[in-house]
């Protein structure tokens, strides 16, 4: 059950009910794969950074180690050893990420696994009964992310079969529910609004999907190279159109700044690799923008990463000492650096939560923009 504590604007201060905890929204969900976050970090990890939900991939995890050995474990949380709410995806943006190798068909779609080359079909319902095998707190519905740009003869095509794919979905899920073997039983569904940047085709798709009463609802095929100034654009069309006790989730999404703006237009969601993809390569993220700690500059700069931060990596060691982990090529580096970005991004969701509980989000996020728009030094 999802509820609205305040408003300020569109923004939204919620909290969702779910099987395994409540959910502080707006939340950033910490991208975990194939059941861990890249970069050396396990379950605790994720609780020291303040992390609630943990996101993990329906099509890696079923090519490794299988839904089937997952579900014999007891499922996706105590496989991991997290006790938190878990987000599966649906496997389909594979279907748009791995558009070499997959063949899209009314039934579901054709893949070739990126690992070893066999033949694997995934439709509504296979999506289905891995996700439930996988005992996800939030099973995430079977779609079609179409390309940018692409023609609106294909997006209309794809996004009338996105919504077959979602009656599908609902249906096989209720029907795992029922079933007396199913580890999680309260399985909730969200639905996937497309379009791509076709605002009339968003808005007459959401109005579609919001009568399928659903546990929630996200905002797929964004971010996926159209300019942000589009996605905005769309995102302020389309998110009056679904439904507004129910929680808004902005798929893949993305920078801090991307962030601030979808929370503005009433986003609940967000879940992106960047963190832990630019930690693992050295860009951390700062209060007054991205550093690059490999830079020469850092060489001899005993500060913290950030020095409003009080992470781990921030309490005990030096940009110094963290551009010295990279230069001898230490994992210690990364692991480093992701615990410091994640712990950015989670910190940076309380503060939005916080900002929008005393009505002064407006203003947090005009200072915040300005001291971060400063790029990478």
């Amino acid at each position: 059950m999802y509820k609205i504590k305040m408003t300020e604007g569109r923004a939204k201060r919620g909290t969702m009910e779910t099987p395994h905890g409540v959910i502080e929204t707006p939340v950033f969900m910490n991208v975990a794969t194939a059941a861990a976050i890249k970069g050396a970090l396990s379950a605790i990890d994720l609780q020291d950074v303040g992390c609630q939900v943990a996101l993990c991939n329906t099509y890696h995890l079923h090519l490794r180690p299988n839904e089937s050995i997952v579900q014999k474990l007891g499922g996706l949380r105590p496989f991991m050893g997290w006790d938190g709410p878990v987000l599966t995806d649906s496997g389909g943006f594979q279907v748009f990420s791995l558009a070499a190798i997959r063949k899209i068909k009314e039934e579901g779609v054709y893949f070739s696994s990126h690992i070893d080359g066999r033949k694997i079909f995934m439709g509504p319902e296979e999506s289905m009964n891995i996700q439930s095998a996988l005992s996800a707190t939030i099973a995430m519905a079977f779609d079609e992310c179409a390309p940018f740009p692409c023609t609106r003869d294909y997006m209309l095509d794809s996004v009338a079969r996105t919504t077959r794919w979602l009656e599908r979905c609902k249906t096989r899920i209720n029907w795992l529910n029922a079933q007396d073997s199913t580890i999680n039983p309260k399985q909730m569904l969200f639905g996937i609004n497309q379009g791509g940047t076709f605002e009339d085709i968003r808005i007459e798709h959401a109005k579609v999907i919001s009568d399928m009463d659903l546990d929630g609802y996200a905002l797929g095929g964004l971010a996926v190279g159209e300019p942000a100034p589009e996605m905005y654009r769309i995102l302020e069309e389309t998110v009056p159109f679904l439904p507004q006790n129910k929680p808004t989730y902005l798929m893949g999404v993305g920078t801090p700044q991307n962030i601030l703006e979808a929370v503005e237009r009433g986003v609940d969601f967000f879940d992106c690799v960047m963190p832990a993809r630019n930690g693992r390569h050295g860009h951390v993220f700062t209060r007054n923008g991205k550093l690059n700690i490999t830079n020469a500059i850092f060489e001899l700069d005993d500060r913290p990463l950030d020095e409003t931060c009080n992470c781990y990596t921030c309490r005990t060691h030096s940009r110094a000492y963290i551009r010295h982990l990279f230069k001898a090529k230490e994992m210690l580096a990364m692991r480093l650096c992701v615990i410091h970005n994640l712990h950015f991004y989670n910190g940076l969701m309380k503060e939005i939560r916080e900002a929008i509980e005393t009505k002064t989000f407006t203003e947090y996020k005009r200072n915040m923009l300005e001291k971060m728009n400063g790029g990478i030094s």
